[in-house]
């Protein structure tokens, strides 16, 4: 378990204040404690997007760390081209010290446009963290959907009206195409439950191969609330079980937390201006829907892990 007051003594702080990020940002609390999973060296890649253009507008740079800026794609690729480059020179004698490798993505730059950069590094093995931060749309060129962005939420390529609800489509199961790899270390994560995120970044580090954190990361922007909200929307996002807290370590799956009293979906989605026409009567069958999803999926979960954890002694299967 990550002790907060003795890391922020012991590890040094690698994104600095005064970057050009909204205030309530979920990006920056993500980086912030994601980055206090290791005290060794680090260097940073970020694809394109709201972390990369609000950090490194220049002349400045808000980083602390060796810092890579690449294109909407292919931050995997760089990532693994670093890393390659890193094992040469210390297995020649020219480095001899520890060094971790990181990246970050928006879900638009990982779960989209890069995912096949992505899937090539984790099937090569290159050694380094993947780190999505996902606040569900194409957030810094217009709030666009993404593959990310949650069945019935209003974006400006699927905007609800008259003649539409929002977006027509589920969101897709990133956290579970990465884990079909077969890397060490897979794991879901929220800022609101920082303790389990800076444990989860400290095995991602410390994993022997490619390890991926896929981060639920709020903007107030796109999902329309108050800036000051941010933490306790995090918060209800994990409490409804939309976003559930699990890893998966060398293929078994274990949930981290299960709320004691598993909130209804609707007070999740109501702090939410993206989903605010949901509550007409016209769509109220697409907010069961979402529950009704949410529910089967955490279901699921539950299911997953029994099976992974041998708390079943008997596995029936029928052959079709």
């Amino acid at each position: 378990m990550a002790n907060l007051k003795e890391l922020s003594k012991t590890v040094p702080e690698r994104l600095s204040g005064g970057h050009r990020l909204c205030a309530g940002c979920g990006a920056s609390i993500v980086v912030r404690q994601v980055l206090m999973g290791t005290k060794d060296p680090v260097v940073v890649a970020a694809s394109t997007g709201c972390l990369e253009v609000a950090t490194t507008i220049y002349p400045y740079t808000a980083w602390e760390v060796p810092f890579i800026h690449n294109a909407f794609e292919n931050v995997a690729a760089t990532i693994s081209g670093i890393e390659s480059a890193y094992r040469a020179l210390k297995k020649k004698g020219k480095i001899n010290k520890d060094i971790k490798f990181v990246a970050f993505g928006g879900d638009g730059g990982t779960y989209d446009i890069g995912l096949q950069a992505l899937s090539g590094a984790l099937e090569r093995g290159h050694k380094f963290v993947y780190v999505c931060y996902d606040n569900e749309a194409y957030m810094n060129t217009g709030i666009q959907r993404s593959g990310a962005t949650p069945k019935g939420a209003s974006t400006t390529t699927a905007p609800a009206g008259k003649e539409s609800y929002g977006k027509r489509q589920r969101r897709k199961d990133l956290t579970a195409i990465v884990a079909a790899h077969r890397i060490p270390y897979v794991a879901t994560g929220s800022i609101s439950h920082w303790n389990d995120l800076i444990t989860k970044s400290e095995k991602a580090f410390q994993a022997d191969g490619p390890a991926f954190l896929n981060v639920i990361s709020m903007c107030h922007r796109g999902w329309r609330f108050k800036q000051e909200d941010t933490v306790a929307i995090s918060k209800l996002t994990v409490e409804t079980c939309f976003w559930p807290l699990y890893e998966i370590v060398n293929g078994k799956l274990k949930i981290n937390y299960k709320p004691k009293n598993k909130l209804p979906v609707s007070e999740w989605l109501e702090k939410q201006g993206r989903f605010k026409h949901l509550k007409k009567d016209e769509y109220a069958h697409i907010a069961e829907q979402i529950q009704k999803e949410v529910d089967e999926d955490w279901e699921n979960l539950l299911k997953r892990e029994a099976l992974d954890q041998g708390q079943r002694e008997e596995i029936t299967c029928t052959q079709i």
